[in-house]
């Protein structure tokens, strides 16, 4: 009796066919037609992957990688390897136009079991971690100012954290429309940002500040298990150039606007990147880098004065921007796990009143801030970087075995397949290195946790238990019922 306005509402956070012709209709029309346009899908790109790790991992890069020189060269390398991954995604979602990319690309490949494992622990794991990480980076730098002599307390740091969590959350339950212009508001701001500490950069050099770039390469670390983790806090800072397979059904021309925009927009970061980073060691030694709890708050202090409060303030709004989108994508692939029968149903349910993933959005939202209580923002990084790039190696297999076991598949974009190798051997590199060089009991809890979704996956999923879906259906109905939900209509 719902479903016409329910299948509206689905479409909200996905590019589905369509419909109906409803009052409400041309206002959700814009998130669902093909309107984003090259400069759009650069423009997500950069705007995702520009948050919170180039104000963090600046530290931890430098600290596992040993000095100036080697620090650089793995900035550069970490956006060489995103965009060869990227590259690896761009032939998968312009091969298999479903939504929730790694998730629709590792069904195809490997079946619904692998498929579970993903969405098992990016749901639960992976994208509440990420949202926690990135709003203790924007609580971190709210709060420095006020504590120019010491470092903010840890309990400051997560009070503000959660508070942003709850806000965010809210935002995103009340109104994608809302959500979208929060998010492209704070796009504006984290490129002024980094425009003016690159351009500061760029006068300082031109000065001759270049003392602490010179014999950039004394203190280079060896260590097998070193690198790899320079490499988990580099790749963070470039987290999102898969972002866009979220979006490919609304891509107008995918098969050459997403190619496309992969090759502008990620060497466009990378050199921002790059730019940065030498920006900062034209003001700072290495160890100064190191001992600074907010690396950009420390340069607008020594460069911007009396204007450096703007420093803190733009990379506040930056990280915000950066943990609005998370939020954003974490709500829609909950929503499709819960729709696909992966997750508990209520997951797929949508807001009457809101059009929006309330479930989803509340579940991640409760996640989020239970992650930000125990763990400090490197602990997170590491354990969130050994599981993802677990699933990107697997993905860029997914590209390697679809090659000769769906041979009748279209393929408009076709990358050399020597890349899906390369970027599978680089994920193993990175999941196995620091393992083996240095193990650590998170490593092991984080497998455990993974594999530890096959309980839950075979009564649950695989058999269908009548008892699970006795004691599921009250409590569905209760939480439908609190929240004003329904679920969305039928899809193909």
């Amino acid at each position: 009796m719902e479903t016409g306005s329910i299948n509206k509402a689905s479409q909200n956070g996905r590019s589905d066919k369509t419909g109906h012709s409803e009052e409400k209709r041309p206002e959700k029309a814009t998130m669902l037609q093909k309107d984003i346009g090259l400069l759009s899908g650069i423009s997500m790109i950069v705007g995702t992957m520009i948050g919170s790790g180039i104000f963090i991992s600046p530290k931890s890069v430098l600290l596992y990688s040993g000095d100036v020189g080697p620090c650089l060269l793995i900035w550069t390398a970490c956006g060489v390897l995103a965009t060869l991954g990227a590259l690896c995604y761009a032939e998968l979602g312009t091969m298999i136009t479903k939504s929730g990319a790694e998730y629709s690309y590792l069904m195809e490949a490997f079946g619904s079991l692998v498929a579970y494992l993903y969405s098992w622990t990016t749901v639960m794991v992976l994208k509440p971690s990420s949202f926690a990480i990135i709003t203790l980076s924007f609580a971190e730098y709210t709060s420095a100012p006020f504590y120019p002599d010491c470092t903010p307390p840890l309990v400051v740091i997560k009070c503000l954290s959660a508070v942003a969590i709850v806000i965010i959350t809210g935002v995103n339950c009340l109104s994608v429309k809302l959500a979208s212009y929060v998010q492209n508001f704070f796009t504006a701001a984290k490129l002024m940002i980094i425009v003016i500490i690159v351009v500061a950069g760029i006068v300082l050099m031109a000065q001759g500040k270049t003392e602490n770039l010179s014999n950039a390469f004394e203190g280079s670390a060896t260590s097998f298990g070193a690198i790899g983790l320079a490499f988990y806090n580099g790749l963070w800072a470039y987290d999102g150039w898969n972002q866009l397979n979220f979006i490919t059904e609304e891509l107008k021309n995918p098969y050459r606007n997403l190619p496309l925009a992969i090759i502008i927009g990620i060497p466009l970061v990378t050199v921002c990147y790059v730019m940065v980073n030498i920006a900062y060691f034209t003001v700072m030694t290495p160890s100064e880098l190191l001992s600074s709890p907010a690396v950009a708050v420390t340069f607008g202090d020594r460069v911007l004065y009396p204007m450096a409060w703007i420093v803190p303030l733009f990379v506040a709004f930056s990280t915000f921007g950066s943990a609005n989108g998370s939020c954003f994508t974490a709500g829609r692939l909950s929503y499709v796990a819960g729709r696909e029968g992966h997750m508990v149903k209520i997951l797929s349910y949508i807001s009457l009143k809101r059009y929006t993933p309330l479930p989803a959005l509340l579940f991640n939202g409760i996640l989020a801030i239970f992650y930000i209580i125990p763990a400090d923002i490197n602990t997170l990084i590491n354990y969130f970087s050994f599981a993802q790039w677990a699933f990107y190696g697997l993905t860029a297999l997914a590209l390697i075995v679809m090659r000769f076991t769906r041979k009748e598949l279209d393929r408009p974009v076709k990358v050399p397949i020597v890349i899906a190798g390369v970027v599978a051997l680089v994920s193993c590199y990175l999941v196995l290195a620091p393992i083996i060089d240095k193990p650590e009991w998170e490593y092991l809890y984080c497998t455990i946790f993974i594999f530890g979704g096959l309980i839950l996956y075979f009564p649950l999923v695989y058999w269908k238990a009548k008892w699970a879906r006795k004691i599921m259906r009250p409590i569905t109905m209760h939480l439908q019922l609190l929240m004003e939900v329904a679920p969305p209509e039928k899809i193909e």
